[in-house]
């Protein structure tokens, strides 16, 4: 069975304070959850908390790093205190990196996989344990967990392979919790989200970025050709963070594994497990629109 009732459960969600997060919290809201809020942007988090307290929603709010073990393990402890059972989890705290692969700085690389991969490991290990419990101790207990991974968890674009790597990994952590959860439990289920290019502000993500992780040199060229590509596909895109969250409800009810916001970018998907399959080397992700690779390899050479 999946969960497919809502009302006067439990949600937790990471990156409660923008973007899909905060539509999440919303509509989680209008269905009569309690809510569990998480984000390290305070007056972002503290707007979203308001708004729906205002609104007669039971809101627990912590500002938090979810590449911080501790501080997510604090969170859960919290919640189990407060709120009792976590019936629906939303790992989906996120941040974006740009540029060729080999100029990303260790910063980079920690900073991201910190947030993207260690994030949703560390709200796995903190609040899956409890839900299989949950389940142990009551047969009518559903629990869902939904992991924010990105449709470059199932592609690999150019210009962004810090942030393909943290999203492939989150794409694989997830497959394998959906095999391990099947072995010992049909009260708990999982999914992993794959959006495309949704207006939020994962292009902007660098506001929260903690200065031990600063980048000291200038950006690259292609770093601000690729953030610069990056805001304006984000920016234009048709597919709202609201449809997103509804989608994913959706897809919880109905005990849905893959969410894809743009079903079309999955031809992508498909050429690259044929490549695979046929040992051929990786298609040209830009073969559809090649005045793309045109403008980015004459913005790239010298």
């Amino acid at each position: 069975m999946s969960l497919d009732d809502f009302s006067g459960k439990v949600a937790v969600i990471t990156g409660a304070g923008s973007g899909f997060g905060r539509e999440f919290a919303r509509l989680g809201a209008e269905l009569g959850m309690s809510l569990v809020l998480a984000d390290v942007q305070t007056d972002a988090l503290q707007a979203i908390s308001s708004e729906l307290e205002a609104g007669g929603t039971r809101v627990l709010s912590r500002v938090l790093d979810v590449a911080d073990a501790i501080q997510v393990d604090a969170l859960a402890a919290a919640t189990e205190a407060e709120l009792g059972d976590v019936h629906l989890l939303f790992n989906n705290a996120g941040v974006g990196t740009a540029g060729l692969i080999w100029e990303n700085s260790l910063a980079d690389w920690q900073w991201t996989l910190g947030v993207n991969l260690w994030g949703v490991i560390h709200g796995m290990r903190a609040f899956v344990p409890r839900m299989l419990a949950a389940a142990k101790a009551s047969p009518a207990y559903q629990g869902h967990v939904v992991n924010t991974a990105s449709m470059a968890g199932l592609l690999n674009p150019p210009a962004s392979g810090v942030y393909n790597v943290s999203k492939n990994a989150v794409v694989a952590l997830s497959e394998t919790l959906h095999h391990d959860l099947g072995l010992v439990t049909e009260q708990v289920h999982c999914s992993v989200l794959c959006p495309f290019f949704v207006p939020t502000g994962i292009s902007a993500s660098q506001r929260n970025r903690p200065l031990e992780f600063d980048n000291a040199a200038p950006l690259t060229r292609s770093q601000r050709v690729a953030q610069a590509m990056l805001d304006k596909a984000v920016s234009s895109g048709k597919v709202s963070a609201v449809d997103v969250a509804r989608m994913t409800f959706n897809a919880v009810r109905e005990g849905q594994f893959y969410i894809a916001s743009h079903p079309r970018a999955l031809d992508g998907v498909r050429q690259r497990a044929e490549d695979i399959v046929a040992l051929r080397n990786p298609s040209d992700p830009f073969a559809a629109r090649p005045e793309l690779r045109e403008s980015l390899v004459e913005a790239l050479r010298e």
